[in-house]
């Protein structure tokens, strides 16, 4: 059954349902979103149609899905990103230098999404792709910018959000989520320590403008039997921290 939406835009808010229900399936008739979401099949029919005009949905044999009008979209948000060229350069190079992933991450309605994300020649695959989302406190990345985020942000944030453990590592309460932050802004850089997905570690540090506001993170992650020792206390720090200061100092002077 669908949900009532909280707004009055109930026009806009079943066709975001309808969206969210053709990423959940993958693909689907009319009559199988309209039994998914509890909405009659001419409903369903009518914002397929507006949907399919502009391109966001496609169509065959009567199987609707996902349309790439929604990459054209995604890829405008992603170019408009403060420094993004020099973010993408900064990545690529970290992954192929450590031969690990490497990735940027925004913070948007309290979650990480990840911005771009390059794999190095050793890169194991974790499921992070361009996009996805996920919870602020479970990644190195995430952890970076929540400690460069004023509390009373990040106080919205787990109220909204709350500290959800993925893993037997993750932090769950807020007194813990303090105690890494101020870690963190100690050294200048997060450890992510099997904390999102059991067997990977990683490293990651904020990057901010001039006015100290955050525009996101860099990290670099690879398999806990292989990113360890000094490797991830000492070499991959320096190389994730050189990246930030360019990037940092790169976005400075192009103000």
């Amino acid at each position: 059954m669908a949900n009532k939406p909280k707004s009055g835009a109930r026009t806009t808010e079943t066709s975001i349902q309808i969206i969210d229900v053709l990423r959940e399936l993958g693909e689907a008739t009319i009559h199988e979103l309209s039994e998914h979401l509890g909405l009659a099949p001419s409903t369903v029919h009518r914002h397929l149609v507006t949907l399919r005009e502009h391109s966001y949905v496609v169509c065959t044999d009567g199987r609707y899905r996902i349309g790439f009008q929604f990459l054209t979209v995604g890829g405008h948000a992603q170019r408009t990103t403060t420094a993004y060229p020099m973010i993408k350069q900064k990545v690529d190079v970290l992954a192929a230098e450590t031969g690990e992933r490497s990735q940027f991450i925004v913070e948007e309605h309290g979650e990480r999404v990840y911005l771009y994300t390059e794999v190095g020649q050793s890169a194991v695959q974790t499921g992070a792709h361009i996009g996805k989302r996920g919870p602020l406190h479970t990644s190195a990345a995430g952890k970076a910018i929540l400690a460069n985020m004023p509390a009373d942000r990040v106080d919205e944030i787990v109220a909204t959000h709350g500290l959800q453990g993925v893993s037997e590592n993750t932090i769950t309460t807020r007194a813990e989520l303090e105690e890494e932050c101020e870690r963190i802004r100690e050294r200048g850089y997060a450890f992510n320590r099997q904390e999102t997905t059991e067997g990977v570690h990683a490293v990651g540090a904020a990057v901010t403008d001039a006015d100290d506001e955050v525009i996101g993170a860099l990290s670099v992650s690879g398999p806990a039997h292989r990113v360890k020792g000094a490797q991830l206390t000492d070499e991959l720090p320096e190389r994730v921290l050189g990246a930030v200061n360019e990037l940092e100092l790169h976005i400075a002077h192009s103000i």
